[in-house]
């Protein structure tokens, strides 16, 4: 190689190496630039999530009533609770565990979600649902039913599915699930047991984790957990968590109301982050409007803070 092309290439290596050096300088900077960026919106998120506190603090400390309530934000596993672990009697929120049981049942092989269930008169409660309407004779399947026991809170499907599989065999799936303090100890809406105090209880703390269960895919398969997010989506009641926030927003989730009771859980799939939230109360009002409202405060509030930051 002549002298001239010695230089030339010298010149050539030396450029390469400098835009090299140059290219991985700006590389290092941007990524130091984007970890700072980072690291004050995380600060920013944690101080919103501080006021969030306080606000559903106050919220709880001004609810006539008792209430237990559990919030968080599935993003960051951040966590707001207010007498998580205190018994409530579940009313209707003790059909997403049944749900559950009967998906686990037909993993099992005890039941097919095809299956053909017949309604009969004796099948039929009172409260929530159309079934109880519809004359003895028509026939169900087990996943129709879990849609309407579920959708429209339907007393009789529940009914149906209760008798079913047994409350033995429920309460032994609730146990599996992880659900500590959840157990049925009568028919869904059976109101003379209730009267005489044999009580179905639940928490914010065992409703929690199963919807999160649900909502990170883990509950008994992907599959089902998949179902289990599906149905709850269709929920028809929606004037507690999903009342205050835009209708573009999606909700799954599942009421309980019974005298002097007044449940939601669910989450909420937001724009900048999804969360859970479930609230169980229990007033001496002769209706829930104002623990709706308390519900419906404390979803709104929640959701606020997710679209304030990020």
């Amino acid at each position: 190689m002549t002298e001239t092309g010695k230089k030339a290439l010298g010149i050539i290596i030396i450029g390469g190496l400098l835009i090299g050096g140059s290219f991985f300088a700006y590389s290092y900077y941007d990524q130091i630039k984007q970890i700072k960026k980072q690291k004050c919106i995380l600060r920013q998120r944690k101080a919103d999530w501080q006021i969030l506190k306080q606000k559903l603090t106050r919220e709880v400390a001004g609810f006539k009533g008792q209430a237990g309530i559990l919030v968080k934000d599935l993003r960051f596993n951040w966590e707001i609770s207010s007498n998580k672990d205190r018994l409530f009697p579940s009313a209707s929120l003790a059909k997403i565990p049944i749900m559950a049981a009967c998906f686990l049942a037909a993993e099992e092989g005890r039941i097919k979600l095809d299956r053909q269930v017949v309604l009969r008169n004796s099948d039929k409660l009172s409260g929530s649902g159309v079934l109880k309407d519809i004359r003895p004779g028509v026939i169900f399947t087990v996943e129709e039913l879990i849609g309407f026991m579920i959708c429209d809170s339907d007393n009789t499907a529940t009914n149906m599915l209760t008798n079913l599989l047994g409350i033995d065999y429920l309460n032994s799936v609730f146990r599996t699930l992880g659900l500590k303090n959840t157990n049925l100890s009568r028919r869904i809406a059976d109101f003379k047991l209730r009267d005489r105090g044999i009580e179905n209880y639940t928490t914010a703390k065992d409703t929690a984790l199963l919807l999160e269960q649900i909502y990170q895919r883990s509950l008994i398969s992907k599959a089902v957990s998949e179902k289990c997010l599906k149905i709850l989506k269709l929920q028809h009641v929606n004037d507690r968590i999903p009342k205050y926030l835009p209708v573009n927003i999606t909700v799954a989730h599942k009421t309980g109301l019974e005298r002097n009771v007044c449940h939601d859980a669910g989450i909420i799939f937001g724009c900048k982050g999804d969360f859970l939230i479930c609230v169980l109360t229990k007033h001496a009002n002769p209706n829930a409007v104002a623990s709706k409202n308390f519900i419906a405060r404390v979803a709104l509030h929640t959701y606020v803070y997710s679209e304030q930051s990020l």
